[in-house]
C-alpha cells in the first residue's frame, strides 16, 4: 500500500509479503529515503535521487496506477552500496537530517547509509 502526505511532502510505502516484508518512507522534505526490511530488523537509509525517483506531485497523479509500482521498484533502479553509519542506533544529528518520519521508522534499529 501507498500513503501520500501532501502536507508534509512523505510517502509512506507498505509491502507485506510474508518474509520480505518492508516499510519505506520517501521524505521529500529532507531529500532521504529510508527502508526497513523486517527480516533483517535493520534501516537503510539513502539520498533520494531525483533522478530515478518520481517527484512528490508526479507519484501523486499516478498512484492509483499499477505503473507506479513498477517506476518505483522497477529493475532499472541502481544498486547502491550501503555503509554503517557512524552511529549503530542513530543520533540526534542524525534523526535532525533524516527527520520525524524516518526516526520513527528506524528508532532502535541499526543504520546502514
Amino acid at each position: 500500500t501507498m500513503t501520500i502526505d501532501g502536507g508534509n511532502n512523505v510517502v509512506d510505502v507498505h509491502v507485506r509479503s510474508g518474509v520480505f516484508s518492508s516499510d519505506t518512507i520517501f521524505d521529500y522534505s529532507t531529500g532521504y529515503v529510508a527502508t526497513r526490511l523486517f527480516s533483517r530488523n535493520a534501516c537503510f537509509i539513502m539520498k533520494l535521487d531525483k533522478d530515478r525517483i518520481p517527484d512528490l506531485e508526479r507519484l501523486g497523479r499516478v498512484a492509483f496506477e499499477r505503473q507506479t509500482m513498477r517506476t518505483v521498484y522497477s529493475p532499472d533502479n541502481v544498486w547502491v552500496e550501503f555503509r554503517r553509519g557512524h552511529s549503530w542506533l542513530g543520533n540526534m544529528e542524525d534523526w535532525l537530517r533524516y527527520g520525524k518520519p524516518i526516526e520513527r521508522l528506524c528508532a532502535g534499529l541499526p543504520l546502514y547509509k
